[in-house]
């Protein structure tokens, strides 16, 4: 009866209930050994929706692999907002620094197409557009411009995707 599991929980903040209690419970595996490894390995993501893959085996033995959270959820616990903008291209609702952007992009590179952090900060700087999120005081749009005629060049350049 070996399987796997795929859940979203808050990050260092799983507990027994739902959605891992009612998963694992019919499961030979030890819930809360589970719940306190998922809480270790998601502690820096503090409260943010991690996606948990648990898989198990019929001897009651489990493996954890963490995702990375969404990239709007990455942006939203970088600049401290609930929610986005209802009309992002009108409303703004935060604005977003070069060297956050940078953070966030090398937080989500593993997960994304990008090969290296210019072109992972492309991507989230999309995700800033659709969010209502300035970038450098201007619309994100501007910034991929800017990004790509080399005003950010040394700045995005550093981290590259693992091989």
């Amino acid at each position: 009866m070996a399987g796997t599991i795929e859940v979203l929980v808050p990050g260092g903040q799983a507990n027994p209930g739902p959605p891992l209690g009612p998963e694992l419970g019919p499961t030979p595996v030890d819930v809360q050994a589970v719940v306190n490894e998922i809480n270790e390995q998601t502690a820096a993501f503090d409260g943010t929706e991690v996606p948990v893959t648990v898989d198990y085996d019929d001897d009651g033995s489990f493996g954890i692999e963490v995702g990375v959270p969404p990239t709007a959820a990455l942006i939203k616990d970088e600049l401290g907002f609930e929610t986005g903008s209802g009309e992002p291209n009108e409303e703004f609702v935060a604005d977003m620094s070069a060297e956050q952007l940078k953070t966030v992009a090398e937080q989500k590179l593993p997960d994304l197409l990008a090969y290296d952090a210019r072109n992972a900060a492309k991507e989230v700087a999309g995700t800033c557009a659709s969010l209502g999120v300035t970038v450098e005081g201007e619309d994100a749009r501007m910034f991929n411009e800017r990004l790509e005629n080399g005003e950010f060049d040394g700045t995005f350049d550093e981290a590259k995707a693992a091989a």
